[in-house]
């Protein structure tokens, strides 16, 4: 018996050592295709990094302490599966070192622990297109472990394919068959980035009919308001397969945090009126200075570092509130606009129109309700461009439908046009027309409700509502907003 159970430990320690026999739970059923993709589906995705270690710094700095303190928050806002990226370069090629493949192992016992799933990133920052073998062979090596481990849900071959590189296109159409030969039960896919979009999607449907992809991934970083038309387009685009927004967020470098959670609210209620169930932010954190590699291109862009839902010292922006209850309830409430003006400037996503003509102020002068209000004085106008304060709204906008508009204003002294209006955009961003409502008589007046009622012209897909006040010598508030 002692020699027994010293045989056992010393096996067990092997087991704790070897990169290749990651910690499976016991007893776990084996996941089928259908059951992964099934979860891949209706996951909660978050993309992460550390905030003080991205992209290959957090595998070359490997912090398991701080990605557990991470993954947590993740966790209580709702996340249910954590995206890990991983680096051909980084962990060796083409067999990956043992050192590197034992940290992936561990993050993937992390998520566990903290009831997270994992979804795999292969080949980022990788153009070694020529050779196919070596690939072959770093693919699966890396991923045989959890070939019917039901922690991982799903592998993205490529972030961010280039579908126009024919080389790019020969390779995967090879790489993907041998991933298959070794996870067959594994969903896979590939991202397309914010530029290429839907006819990035179809370019590579198209070019891999014979080798096809499980669902694909979508990076959403287009406007918000035009979020369920841009979708439809990816879905077209791959139909009938399955799409997922595998990537989407706005930085908060030089909009406010309210811009960035409305920004998420309309893509989560955009992506709900679609029929996609899988939103993924970018990112859980900001990042510090020096966090991203100095060899990345995004390094020198500051507003790469500010797309998180955290801030570096972990308090939470407004957008981590609206993630978590999108995820936890489904619901993206339009409180997030801001519409009676109560909301800390940081927390509003209210901006300024032909700011040069005059701009909004937010004042405790004269509210209507509450405590605050919008006051504009002494404006102008750009040529026929009266300035104004504007918002978009969290419902996606369909041609068609009809909308109502409507706000409460003041003059005080007030001369020129002060009226709300509705203004139209195609999918390209283009203008189409716009609806105005009835006009605050000039001088002093009460508060008076403008509004205007408008059906959505047929090839519309978003909306402004603009608060207008110009050729005003005097001052005009506006209160108690509405839109729906």
């Amino acid at each position: 018996m002692r020699h027994f159970r010293l045989r056992a430990a010393v096996l067990a320690g092997a087991l704790l050592l070897s990169p290749a026999l990651p910690a499976t739970p016991a007893h776990a059923t084996p996941p089928t295709l259908a059951s992964r993709m099934s979860a891949v589906q209706a996951a909660k995705t978050i993309n992460y990094y550390p905030s003080n270690a991205g992209w290959t710094f957090m595998w070359t700095t490997f912090d398991p302490a701080r990605i557990d303190s991470d993954l947590v928050r993740a966790a209580a806002l709702g996340a249910t599966n954590v995206r890990a990226i991983v680096f051909p370069q980084t962990f060796g090629y083409p067999t990956p070192a043992p050192a590197y493949a034992q940290k992936l192992s561990q993050f993937i016992g992390i998520a566990q622990a903290r009831g997270l799933t994992v979804k795999l990133t292969l080949f980022d920052w990788w153009s070694g297109y020529s050779d196919t073998a070596g690939s072959i062979t770093w693919a699966q090596t890396l991923l045989a472990p959890y070939a019917d481990d039901p922690r991982v849900i799903a592998v993205e071959v490529k972030n961010e394919f280039p579908p126009g590189d024919a080389a790019a296109v020969a390779w995967v159409r090879q790489v993907i068959p041998a991933i298959r030969g070794t996870a067959p039960a594994m969903p896979l896919t590939l991202s397309v980035d914010g530029g290429t979009g839907a006819p990035g999607l179809a370019s590579i449907k198209s070019q891999l009919a014979t080798t096809p992809l499980d669902y694909y991934d979508y990076h959403f970083y287009g406007a918000s308001e035009r979020a369920l038309a841009e979708i439809r387009r990816a879905q077209t685009a791959v139909a009938p397969d399955p799409v997922v927004i595998g990537e989407t967020g706005a930085s908060t470098h030089s909009g406010t945090d309210g811009e960035q959670a409305a920004y998420l609210a309309r893509v989560f209620r955009a992506a709900g009126e679609a029929g996609v169930g899988s939103v993924a932010p970018w990112t859980l954190n900001d990042f510090a200075p020096g966090a991203i590699p100095p060899n990345s291109a995004v390094s020198a862009m500051p507003a790469q570092y500010k797309f998180g839902l955290y801030r570096t010292d972990t308090t939470p922006k407004i957008s981590a509130s609206v993630t978590g209850t999108a995820w936890t309830t489904g619901a993206t409430p339009t409180s997030i606009l801001n519409l009676g003006f109560e909301a800390a400037a940081i927390d509003s996503p209210w901006r300024n129109y032909q700011p040069t003509a005059g701009t909004a102020v937010i004042t405790t002068e004269s509210p209507r309700t509450g405590a605050r209000s919008a006051r504009f004085s002494a404006t102008t106008r750009n040529g026929s461009n009266l300035p104004s304060l504007l918002t978009s709204p969290i419902t996606p906008v369909q041609g068609g439908r009809p909308w109502h508009a409507e706000a409460y204003a003041r003059g005080v002294s007030a001369t020129g046009i002060t009226e709300i209006a509705l203004s139209w955009f195609d999918i390209n961003g283009t203008w189409i027309s716009q609806n105005t409502s009835n006009r605050l008589p000039v001088g002093n007046t009460g508060w008076t409700r403008l509004s205007v009622d408008a059906v959505a012209p047929a090839s519309a897909t978003s909306v402004q509502l603009h608060l207008k006040s110009g050729d005003n010598t005097g001052t005009v508030y506006y209160d108690d907003v509405a839109i729906s």
